[in-house]
This record gives structure tokens, sequence and C-alpha cells, in this order.
């Protein structure tokens, strides 16, 4: 899929070049999918992902999977994607280099402990010797070129690099280091602000219309943003692909509760993540920023409708706080981070359809991400050991 140039407009800071960048197509899905392998995968919660991984497919083929070259084309410039590496598998190629520590073993020698990035997932990486002289210069965000053996640990994927250096400019195409939504991003924003025309309330209709179609910086950044770090939608598209979803449930939920107030319950549908454009930092760092970690994306998020109420005259007071009520609620329990639980039929409804699409998701990635064998292993995300359906 081609990203619309807004969204690039929102990245460029973060290095990202004007590229089509492919999405995870339905071909490319199932390319993932015959792949089979139970890790290295987008949005693993980290135990998850300890227990999920294993070398017990290490001797597939190379005709496995168009992206895997390791045997079949070593040699040729193809780079070598992560989901598709094996225990035993010797690579050099460049990859994004998410996270570098410098940390300590138990007898007090140093290493470095790196995540390693492209579009299909992330790789632990270790440097043992650090001191090396293969071992050059390079820091958070650099794309390097690391040398090194594929090795499982505690049944993770992990590699031991021998040799590393930064790589330079046109060695490396940015699209093969960013995971996009598999929707398409254009059709899923023509679905989301067709809901714009759906609220009959003149003022509340105007809110949205501030946000999504008049306000272009923030569309850009909407439609580019992730829907988390490492829950759920972590990718490109997602927070669209989760607001999108979020309020087609909320509409929903009006037609079966005749009750629910829709001129209240799908603008706070679409807007209650808003907060997320600013918690969280552009591609590819995808990291929570200073004002994230602070106050977080749901006061954010209130803090961004107040700013816009003030530009709409007369707006009604009362549907203001409701407003307010259902993103601040949106949680539902003090314990996962809401300031409040929910006191309105709307802002339940609100936080059981988030809590549904976030939870879909995850057992979709967990799924995706697991082919050999009918159990996953257990999920600290969904606090459970998932299996996959067989009926």
């Amino acid at each position: 899929m081609k990203i619309p140039n807004e969204v690039f407009e929102e990245l460029a800071a973060s290095g990202i070049e004007r590229h089509d960048v492919r999405g995870r197509s339905g071909r490319d899905r199932a390319q993932k999918n015959d792949r089979g392998s139970a890790g290295n995968t987008w949005n693993r919660d980290s135990r998850g992902a300890a227990q999920g991984r294993s070398g017990r497919d290490a001797g597939r083929g190379a005709a496995d999977s168009p992206y895997r070259n390791i045997t079949a084309d070593k040699g040729a410039g193809r780079m070598h994607f992560i989901a598709d590496l094996r225990e035993g598998d010797s690579v050099r190629d460049i990859y994004l280099c998410k996270k570098k520590q410098e940390l300590r073993t138990k007898a007090g020698k140093s290493y470095d402990s790196l995540t390693l990035q492209d579009k299909t997932g992330t790789l632990d990486a270790k440097i043992w010797d650090p001191g090396n002289a293969g071992i050059g210069d390079f820091d958070n965000l650099d794309y390097v070129e690391v040398t090194g053996d594929i090795t499982s640990f505690q049944g993770s994927l992990q590699l031991n690099v021998k040799r590393v250096r930064r790589a330079a400019e046109g060695e490396y195409d940015p699209k093969d280091y960013l995971p996009v939504s598999d929707r398409s991003i254009d059709e899923m924003w023509t679905d989301f602000t067709r809901y714009i025309d759906k609220i009959e309330e003149p003022h509340m209709k105007a809110l949205l219309q501030a946000f999504f179609l008049e306000d272009t910086d923030f569309a850009a950044a909407f439609r580019g943003s992730s829907a988390a770090k490492t829950m759920h939608h972590g990718f490109v598209g997602g927070l669209l692909e989760h607001s999108l979803n979020v309020t087609k449930l909320c509409y929903a939920y009006c037609s079966l509760y005749p009750t629910l107030k829709k001129d209240l319950l799908v603008p706070a549908a679409m807007l209650h993540d808003i907060g997320k454009t600013r918690e969280l930092s552009a591609f590819p760092r995808n990291d929570y920023t200073e004002e994230g970690q602070l106050i977080g994306h749901i006061v954010i998020g209130v803090e961004m409708i107040d700013e816009k109420l003030k530009a709409i005259p007369d707006f009604p007071p009362m549907l203001a706080l409701e407003l307010r009520h259902c993103i601040l609620a949106h949680h539902g329990k003090l314990e996962f981070g809401s300031p409040k639980v929910p006191a309105l039929m709307e802002a339940a409804a609100l936080n059981y359809a988030d809590n549904t699409d976030a939870h879909m998701e995850m057992f979709k990635e967990i799924l995706q991400g697991n082919n050999t064998d009918p159990w996953a292993g257990y999920q600290a995300r969904v606090e459970s050991n998932v299996r996959r359906t067989e009926v």
C-alpha cells in the first residue's frame, strides 16, 4: 500500500525518507503466516515473546518464504528479514538499532544489549566484547550493519554480534524498517471521517470538524501514529485503525441500546485516544515522550479538547463536561490508569468498546506470530495461555 503524503510530513522529523512504504498486505500476511515463526513479531509482549519463540523450525528451507535468502541467496545483496531468521543462521545485514544499552554480567564484565528492528519485527542482540576492533561507534536509532550468528536463549532468538558498523545513507531503504497497518490508511480515513456526518448536534459536529478536517497538522499526526508502544496497534496507522474500530463498535451499540446518546458516544469514541499523538513520538522511535510519561494520553486528550472548545461559540457546558468524562473514564478502572470510573452509560460503553478492540488485536498479533503449534504459550498481555481455534 502507499502511505499518504500527509503521514510523511509527520515522519520526516524522525529521518524517514519519502518512499512508498509497502504495508503488510494480504500477500505479506500469508507469507508471514507461512513462515511459522513463533516470535520476533511486532507488538509482542516481552514475556509472552520469550515463551513463544523457539528454534524448533530451524531446519526449514529457503523456499518457505520469499524473504528467506539466508541459504539460497547468501551474498546476493538481499535483506534477511528478522521474522525469517532461525537458530543457526549467520547474518550480515543492516537493521535499525531501536535501543542500545551498556550492561554488566554478574561477573562484572561489560557488554552491550541491542534491540534491532525491521518492518517484520524486533530481535535481541548482544555484543559480548564491545572493545573488539570490529565493533564500531553507533547509537540508538542508527542504521547498523551487523555480522553475527543467531542463537537461542531461554526460548528466544538472539543475535551474537561479532562485528558492527554504522551504515551510511544509501545503503538501506527506510521502508524496510517501518511497520504499517494491514489496511489502507486512505480508506480508513475516509470511513472514519464519514462518522462526522452522522452527528446531529451542531456543536459536537463542529468540534470533530475542527480536529479531523480543519487541523491538517493534527490529522497528519493522527493518521501516522501508532495506538501503543507495544500492547496493540503499534504501527503506522495503528491509532486510526483502533479509533475507527472503536467508533464502529460504539455506533453499533447505539442501535442495540437506544438509551445511549449517539451524539455523545460516537464523538467520544473518535476522540478518546487523540492524546496519543503527543504521548508517543513519531516512528521509528515510537516511544513515550516526556509529556506522555508525566501526564499520559488521557489527560493530554482532554487538554486538546479544551483548546478546541474555546473556538466553538456557545458549546453546551454540560455536553462538554460529559465528553470530558467519557475521555477521562475510558480505561474503566483507576488501576488501569483511568482518572475516573465511568459514571455515564456512554462512558461505560466507550470503555467496553476500547477494551474489546484492544484485546482482539492482541489475540490477532499473538496468533499471527505463532503458526507451528496450536498453543502460543502464556501471554502476559492477555493474561492467558493462548490457543488457536481449530473448528
